[in-house]
């Protein structure tokens, strides 16, 4: 059975452009409700650690300073099969190549700045929430 939480990050480049609140409000009328939400701003050692998993891929340098060049907005949401359902609704990778509607879709400017991140298994949710948030934040 698949989990119940799943983690997103609304990156630099949507947070640039205004996006926040539309797409806050795209995660909700999915159903998905807010466990744990905040802005906040990776260091590049922050960024390093969370797409360690990435390392010594050659885009990796690129998505670090991405990363760290400006606010996000993280959050815990919460949803019956979550990380799924999410994974729909914020659509491909690669905005050219996402369904019509899908938060991609309709906020990333290219597959380097692609306005949001959703986890991709459950047990990577688990990690991530709990790399943004404390216990006492999440509720």
């Amino acid at each position: 059975m698949s989990g119940k939480i799943t983690f997103t990050m609304v990156k630099p480049d949507a947070v640039e452009q205004g996006f926040t609140g539309a797409i806050l409000g795209k995660i909700a009328e999915a159903g998905f409700r807010f466990k744990a939400l905040k802005k906040t701003q990776l260091t590049v050692s922050d960024a390093e650690r969370f797409y360690d998993v990435h390392k010594g891929r050659p885009f990796f340098r690129e998505l670090v300073d991405f990363m760290s060049s400006g606010p996000i907005v993280a959050a815990v949401l919460e949803k019956e099969n979550a990380v799924e359902d999410f994974r729909k609704l914020i659509g491909a990778t690669n905005p050219d190549q996402a369904e019509d509607g899908t938060i991609r879709k309709l906020y990333a400017r290219n597959v380097g700045e692609n306005a949001i991140h959703g986890s991709d298994s459950d047990e990577n949710a688990k990690i991530e929430s709990r790399f943004h948030f404390s216990e006492r934040e999440i509720f």
